[in-house]
């Protein structure tokens, strides 16, 4: 059996950054830039003023308190066209543009006006209060890089750059085939010897929140014929992922048909926990990913499979999900031979330190675990015994996109 890293290397050297495609600034969140744009302007694009008060220069007040001559304003969005002179003053507010000569501004608190006359009480410093042509971001340059999943945050500072279009890559288009005569969708009678097909919607649901265009196929029956024609519709889309049936046995009929159509079978199994029945398999540009069907197994294979599929497919480089580290909230027997990813509970001890704590039932169906949990703790194949206190890796559930 191929070990997880294996298997994900496998997986993502198979997928290629998908093409661009403009979209406007106003639609831009969520989406992966596949060109870096630069600034169009500079911004400012003169020295401003960060609060309201008078813009001075500095010279002219060395000591504290000196009467100054009002001149004129300059208000954000106006200016004052004019060279400060010595002993001149301007009125200024925030945004305001710095007129020529001054190279200081008093806040308002610290002065007092009577008409023209306006007395400096506080000496002020050369740039106080001064925002610097420039200081966010200069005309040409690209603080944004290609690769990079678009917040709301980078959204701002892009429409602030000027840039009402962007290049982003293309969303994969993802087809999801549930397979099983056992299978009914939610609201439907369940009737004896039949479940609820959760898999499909949860798998439409990450590939949405990781980047994707999902299309959710009817349940296909254990019908041999049924499931090639699901298989040749779905091939049409960046990936297809099958949930069941790509095990070795009478009634797994998805490997059969793949084979059927000229698909290669990459590998079938991994060497882990939950999840070991795991296909991926090729044709031409057709990819194919087969996930387990118990639903714990078909959410943490889509965690570690699925979504660096997509990062790749989006620019991205598709790497496995990070890591980090925590103490054992209890002990742990020896692992066997599959890398184990238990669910578990995190917390903090009384010094503060990151703790894990695996649920005593790790059962694959157990969707109710997987929910209570807000991490998985990876066990390396043939990991020895654990104790309390021992330094893990966890997979912190909770700072994923798409409120996995």
């Amino acid at each position: 059996m191929l070990s997880v890293r294996d298997a994900h290397a496998r997986v993502i050297a198979a997928f290629e950054p998908l093409p661009a495609e403009m979209v406007s600034i106003a639609d831009a969140t969520g989406r992966v830039l596949a060109e870096a744009p630069a600034a169009r302007l500079t911004q400012p694009p003169s020295d401003l003023s960060a609060m309201d008060g008078y813009a001075v220069r500095a010279e002219d007040v060395p000591a504290a308190p000196i009467t100054l001559r009002l001149v004129g304003q300059a208000p954000a969005g106006g200016s004052y066209d004019h060279a400060l002179k010595a002993g001149e003053t301007v009125r200024i507010f925030t945004g305001g543009p710095l007129p020529m000569g001054a190279d200081s501004i008093v806040i308002q608190e610290d002065t007092k006006a009577e008409g023209e006359a306006i007395t400096i009480l506080e000496a002020p410093r050369i740039g106080r209060h001064i925002r610097k042509a420039g200081l966010d971001f200069a005309e040409g340059k690209q603080p944004v890089g290609a690769g990079r999943r678009l917040t709301a945050r980078d959204v701002a500072l892009l429409a602030a750059m000027n840039i009402p279009w962007l290049s982003v890559h293309r969303r994969p288009r993802v087809a999801i085939l549930s397979t099983g005569d056992e299978l009914v969708m939610p609201g439907e009678p369940v009737g004896r010897n039949r479940i609820v097909s959760s898999s499909g919607i949860a798998v439409a649901a990450l590939v949405r929140a990781w980047g994707g265009d999902p299309l959710l196929f009817d349940i296909a029956r254990d019908d041999a014929s049924l499931i090639q024609q699901r298989i040749a519709a779905g091939t049409q889309h960046d990936l297809l992922i099958t949930l069941g049936g790509a095990s070795v046995g009478d009634h797994d009929l998805v490997q059969a048909a793949l084979k059927a159509q000229g698909f290669t079978m990459d590998f079938w199994r991994i060497a882990m926990r939950p999840g070991k029945p795991l296909m991926f398999a090729a044709k031409d540009r057709a990819r194919v990913l087969g996930l387990p069907g118990n639903p714990v197994s078909t959410m943490v294979c889509s965690l570690l499979f699925v979504k660096p599929a997509l990062e790749r497919m989006l620019g991205q480089h598709g790497d496995l999900v990070a890591t980090t580290q925590a103490k054992l909230a209890r002990g742990l027997k020896q692992n066997d031979t599959r890398e184990d990813y238990m669910r578990a509970k995190l917390g903090r001890d009384s010094d503060g330190a990151l703790t894990v704590d695996p649920h005593p039932v790790q059962d694959s169906s157990m969707l109710s675990v997987l929910a209570w949990s807000d991490a998985l703790l990876v066990r390396p194949a043939y990991d020895p015994p654990r104790n309390a206190g021992d330094t893990v890796q966890v997979i912190d559930l909770s700072v994923l996109p798409g409120g996995y």
